[in-house]
């Protein structure tokens, strides 16, 4: 598993509206200034945490984008899951079911099967809030 710019920079960009107040709205232009990411990747992140309801977003002169949960709700897992086209570590564990023609001679596959479960149940673990109060 190889986390992208992509899956990096949503983190960083809720990592941002969750150190604001509940209800201040931060324009794209200061999300893209303060973590340093062009306004049109910026952009395209936003738009996928809006669509997936993570994020508020409103346009306007006092629009701008807000959290939709507390940081204590907000799984970082559930944040590289939209980004990232698979969080498994080999790609006979993309698919469900596994329809790899070895599966069921694989020596291997329960090793790959277990550390997939391990890094799933440590991204769903850590909160938001987990990673703004250094608790990782």
């Amino acid at each position: 598993m190889l986390v992208s710019t992509r899956g990096r920079y949503a983190i960083r960009i809720v990592l941002e509206l969750s150190s604001r107040k509940s209800d201040e709205r931060v324009s794209l232009a200061e999300l893209s200034e303060r973590q340093d990411i062009s306004l049109k990747y910026a952009e395209s992140i936003v738009a996928l945490l809006v669509k997936a309801g993570l994020l508020d977003g409103q346009r306007g002169k006092f629009g701008g984008y807000k959290l939709n949960r507390p940081a204590s709700q907000i799984k970082v897992g559930e944040i590289l899951t939209l980004t990232e086209e698979s969080l498994a570590p080999v790609a006979c564990l993309d698919c469900n079911p596994n329809d790899c023609p070895k599966k069921d001679t694989c020596k291997t596959l329960p090793m790959w099967t277990k550390l997939n479960s391990l890094i799933s149940g440590y991204l769903f673990s850590v909160t938001i809030e987990d990673l703004n109060n250094g608790k990782v």
